[in-house]
């Protein structure tokens, strides 16, 4: 499989996600566990705005990659809270859960990837 997507035809979603403040704005990388080899279910770059946030969730069967790409961000690592920033990764496994809310006055531009356990 090939897949060449130009930036215009990269679907954009916004959503509000776990009962976080405001809405994230999704740019779907890969579409779905096809273009991911039955391996993940999520490869996004996404963007939280000042004020916004992905509310706090436990992962179930998969495991969840944050890449910091601007901007910075308050990420709950289990309930432990950690300011984190342009090349930071962060990491959630199987049964563990995280949340990622925009500090500053930029929005936060980061990576997401969420593969099976």
């Amino acid at each position: 499989m090939s897949v060449i997507r130009r930036k215009d035809e990269v679907p954009v979603e916004m959503k509000k996600m776990f009962g976080g403040a405001g809405e994230v704005e999704h740019h779907r990388l890969l579409l779905g566990a096809e273009e991911m080899y039955g391996k993940g279910r999520l490869f996004n770059h996404v963007v939280i705005r000042p004020g916004c946030e992905l509310g706090w969730h436990v992962h179930h069967g998969d495991g969840e990659t944050y890449y910091i790409l601007k901007g910075r961000g308050e990420y709950s690592d289990n309930g432990t809270l950690i300011e984190v920033g342009p090349g930071d990764v962060m990491y959630v496994g199987d049964g563990e859960g995280h949340s990622m809310k925009a500090v500053g006055d930029e929005p936060l531009e980061m990576i997401a990837l969420i593969l099976y356990v």
